[in-house]
């Protein structure tokens, strides 16, 4: 189990929230020394609990609407082409645009986070680029209609 005090949790929760952040406004944030700040930052990079800092894009380049899509797989006769077929189709899905994330779900199964202008773009996308792939047993579109929690995941995931 991962081993964090309060202080490194503070510290990575104001992070999160904007990277921007120097050492000296999360010190007084946080009432702390600067020397102390700089040196947790610098054991959580050192520990890999803070791998890098990023961006989150603005509601201007983020896709106004999202989908999570499953797409499963046929079985194949040789039961062994199943996971190079799967490992084929995340890649595919990977590289098509629209497309801001794609996991594995079960042993026949992919999920991929789709973005588009509206719902009807996004099922012509599906329509005509995923359900089109060969061999597909099933494929699902949930269109995302609001977040609760980790609404700014689109922006984090798209690409410019």
């Amino acid at each position: 189990m991962v081993q964090l005090d309060d202080l490194d949790r503070a510290i990575l929760r104001l992070l999160k929230e904007d990277a921007r952040l120097t050492i000296s406004e999360i010190a007084e944030r946080l009432n702390r020394p600067e020397s102390t700040i700089h040196f947790r930052i610098k054991k959580l990079q050192e520990r890999s609990f803070i791998e890098k800092y990023t961006i989150v894009l603005g509601e201007q380049l983020r896709p106004k609407t999202l989908a999570i899509v499953y797409v499963q797989a046929e079985t194949p006769i040789i039961e062994d082409f199943l996971e190079r077929y799967i490992q084929y189709l995340m890649k595919t899905l990977s590289l098509l645009p629209n497309v801001l994330a794609v996991a594995r779900s079960d042993k026949d199964g992919v999920v991929a986070i789709i973005g588009g202008e509206n719902g009807e773009q996004i099922n012509k996308f599906v329509e005509e680029t995923i359900q089109v792939m060969p061999t597909l047993k099933r494929v699902e579109v949930f269109p995302v209609n609001e977040f609760v929690k980790g609404d700014s995941l689109a922006g984090f995931l798209v690409s410019v």
